[in-house]
C-alpha cells in the first residue's frame, strides 16, 4: 500500500508540474514530499499522506525489537553452607529486620549512629545522586519514542530598483515535526538496557549503603573495644601499684628484696601507663571514623565510653540460595547482565533500515498577524535510510555487545561465588572464635588466681619477686588475647551480617516498570540537593 500511494503520488506530481522530492524507501519504494501550495494535487497528497503515516505507525506499533529476549544466566549455588555447623538455619519468623539489621545488637547508639548514614553519609549522597541520573537517562531515551516539532518565524525586508524601487517585507512562520519510527525496536532496546542500569544503580546504592553501615559499626565495636582495654589498662595499674608498694615496704624492711625488684615493680608499672594512654589515640581514631561515615566533622561528635562486654547475638542464616535475592551486589551483577543484553539489540538494530516521517506547514505573507492561509505551504514525507556498506562496523558493533554480555555473566557468577566464600569465611570465623574465646576465658581465670597465689607466697618470703612478675605479665598478655578475641567475634558478626545482604530484599529493587513509567517533559530534580541535612549542630552520646 505504501508503494501504491508514493507511485500515485509522484505521478500527481509530475502531472500537475508540482515540485516533489522522490527518496528511497527501503531501496524500491519512492516517496515524494511535495511543495505543493493549496491545489487538488496538495489536497489528494495530504490524504495520501496520512494513509502513509498510519501504515508507518501500525509499522512502529507492530515492529519486534529484534536482539535475544533475556534470559538470566545459571549460578552457581550450592544446595547448603559448608560452615554450617552449630547454626540454626532461619526460618521465616526470624530473619533480619528489614534495613535494620543493627537491632540485633540492642545498643541505642548503635542504632542511633548508623541511621546517620542514610541521612548524611557523603559516599551514599553521591551514590544516590549517581541513581538520579540513571533515571534521568531512561527518560531521555524514551524521548526518542516521540515526534520533536519546531517552528521558527523569520522576517524579510527586500528592495528591487532602481528604476522601481519597490520595498517588500515577507512574514513567513513555519511548524515542522519530525518522528524517527522504532520500528525495529533500537529505542524500546535502549530503553530497556537504561533501566536495567537503573537497577544497577539502585543495587549499587544499596550495596555503599550497606558498606557504609558496617564500617561504622565496625568502628563502633573497636571503639568499645578500645573502652574495655583501658579499663583493663587501668585495673592492671592498680595491681601494679599494689604490688610496688609491697616490693618497696619490703625492700625498706631489709627483707630479701634487691632494688632491682623495686625497678623491675616501677618499669613494669610505667609499662602498663604507657600502654593505657596509647589506647586514647585507639579510640580517638575510631571516634573520628565513626563522624566521618555519619558525614560529620570530628569535632561535633562525642561518644561516652563503654567497655565491650558480653557476646554476638544468634544471627539467623538461611539457605544458600537465598544468597540471590539479599545481597545488593548480586542483584546489581544480575541487572548488568539484562542490562548488557538489551544493548545486543541495539546493535542488530542498526541492519535494519531507518524509517522516518517528516511534516511541514508554512505561511508567507506581507502581514505579521494573523496568518494568511491563502499563502499556505505545507509537506509531508517519509524516508527509509538503508546502509549498504560500512566496512564491517556493524558486525564489530555486535561483537563488542555480545562480549560485554559474556563479561557480564562471568562477573555475575563471580560476584555469587565471593558472597557463598564471604559467608564461609565469617561462619567459620565466629564458629573458631567462640571456641576459642570459651578456652581463653578459662586460661584467663587460671591465671589471675595463679597471681593472686604467687602474690600472697611473695608477701610470706616464699617465692620471689620475679615470679609474681612473670605471672603478671602473663595475666596481661592473657586478658588482652581475650578482648582481642571478643572484639575479632563481634567484627565477624558484623561482616557475616554484611556477607548476608544486611537485611535488604531484591523486592525492594525498583521495577523496570516503575521506572519506565517515570515520564516527565519538565526537570524532576531540584536545583540543588548537595545540602547536608544534619539533624543537630553537635552529637553527644553520654555514657
Amino acid at each position: 500500500m505504501a508503494a501504491d500511494v508514493a507511485v500515485r503520488r509522484r505521478n500527481c506530481c509530475t502531472a500537475r508540474g508540482c515540485s516533489g522530492l522522490v527518496t528511497q524507501f527501503w531501496g524500491r519504494t519512492t516517496v515524494c514530499s511535495a511543495m505543493c501550495g493549496r491545489n487538488p494535487c496538495a489536497r489528494r497528497g495530504a490524504q495520501f499522506g496520512a494513509q502513509a503515516c498510519a501504515v508507518a505507525f501500525t509499522l512502529a506499533l507492530a515492529g519486534c525489537a529484534v536482539g535475544p529476549d533475556y534470559v538470566p544466566a545459571a549460578a552457581p549455588v550450592p544446595n547448603t553452607f559448608k560452615e554450617l555447623k552449630g547454626w540454626k538455619r532461619a526460618t521465616p519468623g526470624d530473619h533480619f529486620p528489614r534495613g535494620d539489621w543493627w537491632a540485633f545488637y540492642h545498643d541505642p547508639k548503635l542504632n542511633f549512629l548508623i541511621k546517620q548514614v542514610e541521612i548524611s553519609n557523603q559516599n551514599v549522597a553521591a551514590q544516590a545522586a549517581a541513581y538520579e541520573q540513571a533515571r534521568a537517562i531512561i527518560r531521555e531515551a524514551q524521548a526518542a519514542l516521540f515526534p520533536t516539532a519546531t517552528a521558527t518565524y523569520s522576517a524579510t525586508r527586500s528592495f528591487s530598483g532602481p528604476a522601481g524601487r519597490t520595498y517588500t517585507t515577507t512574514f513567513a512562520p513555519t511548524v515542522s515535526a519530525a518522528w524517527d519510527l522504532d520500528v525495529w525496536g533500537k529505542v524500546r532496546r535502549q530503553i530497556e538496557s537504561n533501566a536495567s542500569a537503573a537497577q544497577v544503580s539502585a543495587a549499587d546504592l544499596a550495596n555503599v549503603q550497606l558498606a557504609a553501615q558496617t564500617q561504622l559499626a565496625t568502628a563502633y565495636f573497636n571503639l568499645r573495644a578500645a573502652d574495655a582495654l583501658k579499663d583493663l589498662l587501668l585495673r592492671t595499674i592498680e595491681q601494679f601499684k599494689k604490688s610496688l608498694e609491697i616490693v618497696r615496704n619490703q625492700f625498706n624492711a631489709g627483707f630479701s628484696v634487691s632494688s632491682a625488684d623495686v625497678d623491675t615493680a616501677e618499669a613494669l608499672l610505667a609499662n602498663a601507663q604507657s600502654l593505657a594512654i596509647n589506647v586514647d589515640a585507639q579510640r580517638a581514631q575510631s571516634e573520628h571514623a565513626i563522624a566521618m561515615l555519619i558525614g560529620r566533622p570530628p569535632a561535633e561528635l562525642l561518644v561516652g565510653r563503654r567497655p565491650l562486654d558480653g557476646t554476638i547475638p544468634k544471627l539467623p542464616v538461611a539457605v544458600p540460595s537465598a544468597l540471590l535475592e539479599r545481597r545488593p551486589d548480586i542483584a546489581a551483577a544480575e541487572r548488568l547482565m539484562q542490562q548488557q543484553n538489551a544493548l545486543i539489540g541495539v546493535a542488530l538494530a542498526a541492519y535494519f533500515p531507518d524509517i522516518s516521517l517528516s511534516a511541514a506547514i508554512q505561511w508567507a505573507g506581507s502581514r505579521p498577524f494573523p496568518f494568511n492561509v491563502a499563502n499556505e505551504i505545507w509537506s509531508l514525507g517519509a524516508a527509509g535510510t538503508q546502509l549498504l556498506f560500512d566496512g564491517g562496523l556493524r558486525g564489530a558493533q555486535v561483537d563488542v555487545a555480545r562480549a560485554a554480555y559474556w563479561q557480564s555473566v562471568a562477573t555475575y557468577r563471580q560476584t555469587v561465588l565471593s558472597a557463598f566464600q564471604g559467608v564461609e569465611d565469617q561462619l567459620v570465623a565466629i564458629r573458631v572464635l567462640t571456641q576459642q574465646l570459651g578456652v581463653q576465658q578459662k586460661a584467663v581465670n587460671a591465671q589471675r588466681q595463679a597471681v593472686q597465689v604467687f602474690l600472697k607466697q611473695f608477701e610470706g618470703g616464699t617465692v620471689v619477686f620475679t615470679t609474681v612478675v612473670t605471672a603478671q605479665i602473663t595475666l596481661l598478655g592473657y586478658e588482652q588475647s581475650e578482648l582481642s578475641i571478643r572484639q575479632s567475634l563481634f567484627l565477624a558478626s558484623v561482616l557475616l551480617i554484611q556477607a548476608l545482604g544486611g537485611g535488604w530484599d531484591v523486592n525492594l529493587l525498583p521495577t523496570k516498570k516503575e521506572l519506565e513509567q517515570d515520564f516527565s517533559l519538565l526537570p524532576q530534580l531540584p536545583p540543588d540537593r548537595s545540602g547536608l541535612r544534619l539533624q543537630s549542630p553537635e552529637i553527644s552520646l553520654d555514657r
